[in-house]
């Protein structure tokens, strides 16, 4: 009887002569796993497609509000970017797929598990400690670490030799590679890699180029309940559904591009290219929201911890226990965090034009530049002297 692994299988070229490749090159019984974490690829397509390579089961699983809900929001309470820039919309999901597809390994008890992640890249990095973190014997399978179809040419060579059917333009020879969720979509190698080389105006496929956007732009309303979003407009949502609005009417405006040159895990820089319009519009938000209710020390402690979490999230550590502490006091700190943030979204651009809580550490009376009986400006003389005192002495 032949052994049994679960590949996370995406329908693309790579994880379709893996699956065939699994099944020739290790005579094993592939589970494929697809893991939906709002894509938008050709599901039953791929679905169909790995029912003929052989798979003796695909096993496809909606994990969209899972995805947005349990870490999604969690990253952001944070305001996490990494390397300033970067919204982590890939390194986000890894964690949650490595998860899943574990629970898929276990029910149908497979020995072995499997991903398409190449030997350079991160992904291999947070599928496999993600793997770990649920079994810490189980036994991976990393192709692009064995084989030596190293290249596409390669891979379409071995396609047609083994019948092995592919979705949509995959035969071309695509200009980058790219990979979505409901997050964001990122673009990279190909053409990108040259870091002085402006991206095609026509790849982008999530927002509208900032120039033609319309010059009036539009008005919007974030509400959030304890640092979550929860409404636009005052109108409640899902955490899929919030999301995916709020990337249509970023999208819509040209929100959310970003062209980064990053510091990979495993040592070496990338150049990518990100849509990611809604992320872009909730970390504003967030940040302002945050402004109000949050005393100084707390956000100086939370930006201070941020660049650390954010690196723990990039090295595929999302279920470590350093991870789990940082979240923790992350958690902690927002529960005044509640109240609405009112945004204009213009060619690109987000303004933030108000915002309202009535946790709100705002004082008018105090902050006024007008007479007020709550602060005597003779107080900070001494103030000024004790701080000063390294400085006079």
């Amino acid at each position: 009887m032949k052994k049994k692994i679960v590949l996370a299988y995406s329908g693309g070229l790579d994880t379709s002569v893996i699956l065939k490749w699994l099944q020739l090159e290790k005579n094993l019984d592939v589970i494929a796993f697809i893991a939906d974490v709002g894509q938008r690829d050709e599901l039953e397509i791929a679905k169909k497609n790995a029912i003929k390579m052989g798979a003796s089961k695909v096993i496809v699983k909606n994990l969209k509000n899972t995805f947005v809900k349990e870490y999604v929001f969690p990253m952001f309470r944070c305001n996490t970017l990494y390397e300033g820039t970067y919204l982590l919309g890939t390194a986000i999901a890894r964690p949650l797929i490595a998860k899943t597809q574990m629970e898929v390994a276990k029910k149908f008890k497979a020995e072995f598990v499997s991903h398409g992640a190449t030997g350079k890249g991160n992904d291999q990095i947070r599928f496999e400690l993600g793997y770990y973190a649920f079994k810490k014997n189980i036994k991976i399978i990393a192709p692009w670490r064995e084989w030596d179809l190293n290249s596409r040419v390669k891979l379409i060579n071995y396609a047609n030799k083994h019948g092995i059917p592919l979705m949509g333009k995959t035969r071309k020879e695509p200009p980058y590679s790219m990979d979505a969720n409901l997050l964001h979509i990122s673009y990279e190698g190909k053409i990108l890699e040259d870091p002085w080389k402006q991206p095609e105006k026509k790849m982008f496929r999530m927002t509208k180029n900032p120039e033609s956007c319309s010059s009036k732009g539009e008005v919007i309303e974030i509400g959030f309940l304890k640092g979550d979003p929860i409404s636009i407009n005052s109108k409640k949502f899902s955490p899929e559904q919030l999301l995916e609005n709020l990337n249509i009417i970023g999208g819509k405006h040209g929100i959310g591009r970003k062209d980064i040159v990053e510091n990979r895990t495993v040592g070496m820089k990338s150049r990518g290219v990100y849509e990611t319009p809604g992320g872009e519009i909730l970390l504003i938000a967030h940040r302002a929201m945050e402004s109000l209710t949050l005393d100084g020390p707390s956000i100086l402690l939370k930006d201070e911890i941020m660049p650390k979490y954010a690196k723990l999230i990039y090295d595929g550590l999302w279920f470590s226990p350093e991870r789990k502490m940082l979240q923790a006091l992350i958690d902690e700190s927002q529960n005044k965090v509640t109240g609405k943030v009112r945004l204009l979204l213009r060619q690109g651009c987000i303004n933030l034009i108000g915002r309202k809580s009535k946790n709100s550490l705002y004082n008018e009376k105090l902050a006024t530049f007008e007479e007020d009986n709550l602060y005597n400006q003779k107080d900070a003389q001494g103030f000024i002297k004790l701080n000063a005192l390294r400085f006079r002495t």
